[in-house]
């Protein structure tokens, strides 16, 4: 079943599927946030290593009513960003690419081995010491800085390069967010946890019951990040919960779930985020910080991020192809996955969100985050130039039609 145009203003796509306009806006969000995310990125690392080094810093753990900023913007505004990949998923399940099993085999498939192999490459040289917990960081990818770069290469790229990589970065995500759910919390307050899950079985009786009005879900959804803040487990999770709870309806432009969606693109793409690498980029970097690099757990990010995730991301996804499982979609090929592969090793906000989970301890926080943005600059680098020489631009393709 090819995607659904159940949006107004399908666009046509070279492959004569139709992107609905809720996609092409996710995208373009995306794909401009990425770009303003390097720039927040090297501004914050500017201002972390100048003579308003401690200032800055400082400003970032100031208190706010019993957390510091940075804890409000992780713990806090990042479930917002949750709540919009879940919104985006959601999408994709119903009416997306994900709506058929055969076009969403390909992303599943590929995200799959680029969750595995760099998790496995990371405990290859982690395994049993003391940050063997940072497996988890290679595993993601950032849908922002990812569609960013591919957005670099204009109208050379397939629109089903697009899709592939879009989905492929959702599902990273989300097996992110699980991993977050299962390997990152480390004790329960029971109490607390049955009071959100309660809460959120009336979101859903609220959603069969087809009540539309989306404020009730709102407040349902800040009751339950508050109860989920305080039982241990990471609260935002809520944001993925509280998406799940929203009606879908037909998925058109008068459903909650569009309406929402549509909503949080840009304060997601143009604040949220922007805030994140803000806070989270903030790195004092010393003399020594070469050192740090050749240390097992920044050896792990990097080979994970640089080398298994197009490695997972190819063999997964060929593995998929040949069991007959997931087809490659024509207009594709095997090259552009590999293309593609390079740019899911783009960590950046996932793997530093989940960096701050697993280690305590700020000189290995500090290292990771030096490791992932390396990692990142290399992968994405290496995907955006290979992809540049391998794609065709819309002028060859028409000539070879």
């Amino acid at each position: 079943m090819p995607l659904i145009p159940i949006f107004a203003d399908p666009t046509k796509t070279d492959n004569g599927m139709k992107l609905t306009r809720l996609f092409n806006d996710f995208f373009d969000s995306e794909k401009a946030g990425g770009l303003i995310l390097v720039f927040m990125t090297v501004l914050s690392l500017g201002l972390a290593n100048s003579s308003w080094q401690t200032a800055y810093i400082n400003f970032w753990h100031f208190d706010l009513g019993g957390y510091s900023i940075v804890h409000w913007i992780n713990d806090g505004l990042m479930t917002i960003f949750f709540l919009l990949i879940g919104l985006e998923l959601e999408r994709e399940i119903y009416h997306g690419e994900l709506s058929d099993i055969k076009n969403a085999s390909l992303p599943i498939f590929g995200a799959l081995g680029g969750m595995l192999v760099p998790a496995g490459i990371f405990l290859l040289l982690n395994f049993g010491t003391g940050t063997q917990a940072g497996a988890g960081i290679p595993m993601a990818t950032d849908i922002a800085f990812a569609i960013g770069i591919l957005s670099l290469l204009g109208n050379r790229v397939p629109t089903s390069l697009k899709i592939f990589l879009t989905a492929l970065a959702v599902m990273d995500d989300l097996g992110a967010i699980i991993v977050i759910a299962i390997f990152y919390t480390t004790s329960v307050a029971f109490l607390n946890l049955f009071i959100a899950l309660g809460i959120f079985g009336f979101l859903l009786i609220l959603n069969r019951l087809k009540v539309h009005n989306l404020i009730p879900y709102l407040i349902g959804g800040l009751a339950m990040w508050y109860f989920i803040l305080h039982s241990g487990v990471h609260p935002t999770i809520t944001g993925v919960l509280l998406a799940f709870a929203i009606p879908f309806g037909n998925g058109g432009e008068k459903s909650p779930s569009f309406i929402l969606q549509h909503f949080l693109h840009k304060p997601v793409a143009f604040f949220i985020l922007p805030l994140f690498a803000l806070a989270n980029t903030c790195i004092a970097v010393g003399d020594s910080w070469q050192i740090g690099l050749g240390q097992t757990n920044s050896l792990g990010i990097i080979a994970g991020l640089v080398i298994g995730k197009p490695l997972g991301i190819l063999f997964f996804s060929f593995i998929g192809v040949g069991l007959g499982i997931c087809a490659l979609p024509t207009d594709l090929k095997w090259k552009n996955i590999i293309g593609a592969g390079f740019l899911g090793g783009i960590g950046f906000t996932m793997s530093i969100f989940i960096t701050l989970l697993a280690f305590d301890n700020a000189d290995i926080v500090n290292n990771s985050k030096i490791a992932i943005l390396i990692a990142s600059l290399i992968a994405g680098t290496i995907g955006f130039i290979f992809l540049k020489l391998t794609l065709k631009t819309k002028v060859e393709n028409e000539e070879t039609t």
